[in-house]
């Protein structure tokens, strides 16, 4: 039996991209999904998906930079399955622009979704999975988390805190004896709906160009669920997921 049966995990930005891909990957392998986004209808597709392919899902329309909602979808998980076992961290943007161009509301929603939202989710399922001692936050960064590059500033900016929240929770709960993992996954160029956030036309007729090696979500979804199957006592902390033919 797969290490990933019966756990109860809930997926942010689960409507498109490595969210839907890691939902449809990880309810073959039995999981029981909480899917939240702010797309009802994609939200309604992809749960009548996994059950009519014999998954069990239940879904609750939120946005990531409402803590209160964060807060309401994490009882909401508890009530109907009693535990969270697992968070996927995967909402975000990547509006992309020279910062002389002074887009300020976009580095603000930046700041918001990839930021605060990790934030207000990891502080939702934290306690529960605290009092269980037992549970496993897997947060989606980039390689943008590692690297900086011009246009990207900000952007960058807010998946290398990703990074430093992923390492200063695991080691908070390491020495806590609390058993939860963290794990930080960073992919590359993958194919998603993630580059049409950004607004600015320069930026994103290079971003279509450099896309074009992208690989598909699915293969994300692959290296979470490999996260998740490892023996409780294994915590996988960092991946790094490119395409091969992927330079930065």
């Amino acid at each position: 039996m797969s290490n990933i049966q019966n756990k109860v995990v809930i997926i942010t930005g689960a409507s498109s991209g490595i969210g839907g891909a890691t939902a449809k990957d990880l309810a073959s392998k039995g999981a029981k999904l909480v899917l939240a986004a702010r797309r009802e209808d994609r939200l309604k597709e992809l749960q009548e998906e996994i059950q009519n392919n014999g998954g069990q899902a239940i879904y609750r329309v939120a946005d990531v930079t409402s803590r209160e909602q964060m807060e309401d979808l994490a009882a909401y998980a508890l009530e109907q399955f009693g535990k969270i076992d697992v968070l996927v961290n995967n909402a975000g943007i990547m509006p992309q622009a020279f910062m002389f161009k002074k887009k300020v509301d976009e580095w603000d929603q930046m700041i918001d979704v990839n930021i605060k939202g990790v934030l207000y989710a990891i502080a939702a399922v934290l306690p529960s999975m605290r009092e269980r001692k037992s549970g496993h936050i897997i947060n989606i960064s980039s390689v943008a988390g590692h690297n900086i590059y011009p246009g990207g500033t900000v952007y960058c900016g807010t998946k290398h805190a990703v990074r430093a929240i992923s390492e200063g929770l695991r080691q908070e709960e390491a020495m806590s004896g609390t058993n939860i993992r963290v794990t930080n996954v960073s992919p590359g160029a993958v194919s998603s709906e993630l580059i049409e956030t950004t607004s600015d036309p320069e930026m994103k007729a290079g971003l279509d160009e450099f896309y074009k090696v992208a690989i598909d979500a699915e293969r994300i979804a692959s290296a979470i669920s490999f996260a998740i199957e490892q023996p409780s006592d294994v915590g996988i902390n960092e991946m790094i997921i490119r395409p091969t033919v992927q330079v930065g």
